[in-house]
């Protein structure tokens, strides 16, 4: 058979015919079909549940809550299907209405004997008796599926899924022949928190642009300091606005980019201070304040209201890189492949090392290394902090091209070295362990050590006459341990390389980004943003008519997502809001006539929506009998077939009136009581008013109404068969409205 649609069937199979049931399992399936369409039977998970389709359809599956996640097998039974065109049987992803289910469990299966879905087409069609089973009259249905949890990528840990009909591969856009029935497996029962995203994944992460700062020239490097919250700049000159002289290291407001300072002198060659850009910041000072190499070899440190840089001037070549030393007062400095530690006060190397190449390196404190990148080489050495040696030296493929960066991740000393379009991650050992790849160059990188993640930016070429290139740039957010992506990606139109590398600066927890464009001179704050997660969601709820009912759901995202309740009344087929249901707990009053109907939270935000799995109302009656006998009253009970009274005037109708004609429970008597109905056609068991308004009763000792078998002889058909294995449910018809 060919169980997931889509795929023509093809090559032999095993044939099969539609087993017919008779005897007991038939007069239950017939019992089991006057149950209100949608409802479901019972929450146990051993008793079948029943929808409707859009065309009435009925479905009906054996088992749907519990099920073991290794395999389970259920019947399922359908009638009233149309008999012009085939249909799946099948587990799928539930993705709602008017959506095709999809995927399915399930594959090709060439020898018919997978039997995890099934086939059904009409009588006639070529597909009967090698891969497909034909409708019975009726467009009628009984087939046996076996279904699993996870498999032919389909995970119902994650997803919902309901065994569904849909149609065949032959008109697989057909929505007609929707019919769905949830089920869940152990371990995976209703209530569980995350919830189903339906236009992304629950707990989506994102960032969104909030603010674009043109206050600080051409950005270099950033950093937010971690005492006193602000955005310290190194700026260059824009080319556009060469009028006028932008250089300098600014102190930035984060939230709306204001410059609180902008220090444009430090001491240069003779000591004299002359404007100077700020390349690159090496580090925060204690309580605020940066020290920041300026070109070509100052090393200088400032802080918010100064109004100049103190600084000294290094002897011999250009400053490649700077970080900060091993002790207060000191930093380490990159002049091309010579490494030194400088004494920030006087200019003093206290210690140097010429390396074998290289002009850029990341220093990792916590465990006593410098990492230095040799990208003309394509090898990445590690000096030992105490010895200032070099202890080993590892191999860095592809550096051929153009080089990026070397940071170390502080949180597990991992070290990232971007090259051209990728990034090679090493462990603290040096061992390389995963390389990342994109689209655009490779820039920089920064680290929330806190939250476990990295950030990547990747600037576009800027030649539009390479057709790789678009002129836009990415970030990219990975989870540090995995290097699985944390976040969607995001472009950064007009980031490219023309005109310098972007550079980014992380808020600790990550909940705020910088990222910057130099050839656009801006600085882009980004937001964390989160589709709603479900942290607590109903269950199913069985109670008494009159009860008071209370379903609470809850979740997390950002922005805070609001919630909507709604509900079903055709066992999830369709769905609508609840008027004014807006809070997290839905509070109501059960009725009788809202047995069986399904409920849900929906969450939005500006990110997604998250719903919760749809939960079951069981509403039993307050009082004794099946249903309806609201009203009470006094029947004698001495003769008659009901044991609680009532006096037949309130059938049908959840109000009680009886209205609607539905069947009531009245007051039994030898003679079949004398109790009146309001409805135009209500019918009683136990005696009362068979139909109209005369309120004659019925003299047959409380007959079911309108099919001539005593209850004494129902009593008896539902002993045989509960001796059978199987289990009736016998209820009486009421109105699907009374929403809460």
């Amino acid at each position: 058979m060919t169980p997931t649609p889509g795929t023509p069937p093809t090559g032999p199979g095993r044939p099969r015919r539609p087993g017919r049931r008779l005897g007991a399992a038939a007069v239950a399936a017939l019992l089991l079909a006057a149950v209100p369409a949608g409802a479901a039977v019972s929450a146990d998970a051993a008793t079948p549940k029943s929808a409707t389709g859009p065309q009435g359809q009925k479905l009906t599956v054996s088992a749907t809550t519990g099920l073991d996640p290794a395999g389970a097998k259920i019947r399922v039974t359908g009638e009233g299907y149309g008999t012009t065109s085939g249909i799946y049987v099948a587990l799928c992803k539930d993705n709602g209405a008017n959506r095709v289910p999809s995927p399915c469990l399930g594959g090709a299966d060439m020898s018919g004997g997978s039997k995890n879905s099934q086939w059904i087409v009409p009588k006639g069609d070529p597909y009967e008796g090698e891969l497909a089973l034909p409708f019975g009259p009726g467009g009628t249905f009984d087939v046996e599926i076996e279904i699993r949890s996870e498999g032919d990528g389909l995970d119902c840990a994650d997803v919902p899924c309901s065994v569904v009909t849909r149609a065949d591969h032959r008109a697989s856009g057909d929505r007609t022949q929707d019919v769905r029935i949830p089920v869940t497996f152990a371990g995976r029962e209703p209530g569980e928190p995350g919830g189903e995203g339906v236009d992304v994944p629950a707990g989506t992460v994102s960032y969104k642009p909030v603010a674009v700062f043109t206050s600080a020239g051409k950005p270099l490097d950033l950093l937010l300091h971690p005492d006193s919250k602000k955005l310290y700049v190194g700026a260059d000159n824009i080319p556009d606005t060469a009028d006028t002289d932008e250089r300098g290291l600014y102190v930035l407001n984060p939230e709306d980019g204001k410059a609180e300072t902008r220090i444009t002198d430090a001491p240069g060659s003779t000591g004299a201070l002359r404007a100077s850009a700020a390349a690159r910041i090496s580090g925060p000072l204690p309580g605020d304040g940066v020290v920041y190499n300026y070109p070509l070899r100052g090393v200088g440190s400032a802080k918010a209201g100064d109004t100049a840089a103190t600084g000294v001037w290094l002897a011999g070549s250009t400053i490649t890189d700077i970080a900060p030393g091993t002790a207060p007062g000191t930093v380490l400095v990159a002049q091309g492949a010579k490494l030194s530690e400088i004494e920030r006060a006087t200019g003093t190397a206290t210690r140097s090392l010429t390396l074998p190449g290289g002009t850029q390196f990341a220093a990792d404190h916590a465990r006593g290394a410098v990492w230095f990148s040799d990208f003309a080489a394509g090898k990445l050495h590690r000096v030992d902090l105490a010895s200032f040696a070099v202890t080993a030296s590892f191999d860095l493929p592809g550096t051929d091209s153009i080089a990026g960066f070397t940071e170390v991740d502080p949180a597990s000393g991992a070290v990232w070295v971007g090259v051209n379009r990728s990034v090679l991650v090493f462990d603290a050992t040096g061992k390389p362990v995963k390389t990342l790849v994109g689209k655009d160059l490779v820039r920089d990188a920064a680290f929330d050590a806190a939250g476990g993640r990295a950030f990547v930016a990747w600037q576009d070429g800027g030649d539009l006459s390479d057709p790789a290139n678009d002129n836009n740039g990415t970030l990219t957010v990975y989870d540090s341990t995995d290097f699985t992506p944390a976040a969607k990606d995001l472009s950064l139109p007009g980031n490219q390389t023309q005109l310098g590398a972007a550079s980014l600066a992380v808020e600790p927890g990550g909940a705020t980004v910088f990222v910057t464009s130099p050839a656009e001179g801006k600085i882009t704050r980004l937001t964390r943003q989160v589709s709603p997660l479900v942290t607590q969601a109903p269950a199913d709820r069985s109670v008494r008519a009159g009860e008071e009912v209370a379903l609470t759901a809850r979740a997390e995202g950002a922005p805070e997502p609001s919630v909507r309740w709604q509900v079903s009344t055709d066992g999830s087929q369709t769905w609508r809001e609840l008027d004014g249901a807006t809070e997290p707990v839905l509070t109501f009053t059960a009725k009788s006539a809202q047995d069986g109907y399904r409920y849900r939270a929906e969450f939005r935000n500006d990110v997604g929506t998250t719903r919760t799995a749809p939960v079951t109302l069981t509403v039993t009656e307050a009082t004794g009998g099946d249903t309806g006998g609201g009203n009470g009253g006094s029947g004698d009970t001495t003769t008659g077939g009901a044991a609680t009274g009532g006096d037949g005037s309130t059938g049908g109708d959840s109000d009680g009136d009886g209205s609607d004609g539905g069947t009531s429970t009245g007051a039994s008597g030898s003679s079949g009581g004398s109790g009146s109905s309001a409805g135009s056609s209500g019918s009683t068991v136990g005696g009362g008013s068979v139909g109209g308004n005369t309120g004659a009763g019925t003299t047959s000792g409380g007959s079911m109404a309108a099919t001539g078998i005593t209850v004494i002889s129902v009593t008896l058909l539902a002993a045989a068969l509960l001796g059978g294995g199987l289990l009736i449910h016998r209820r009486a018809r009421r109105r699907t409205s009374g929403l809460a």
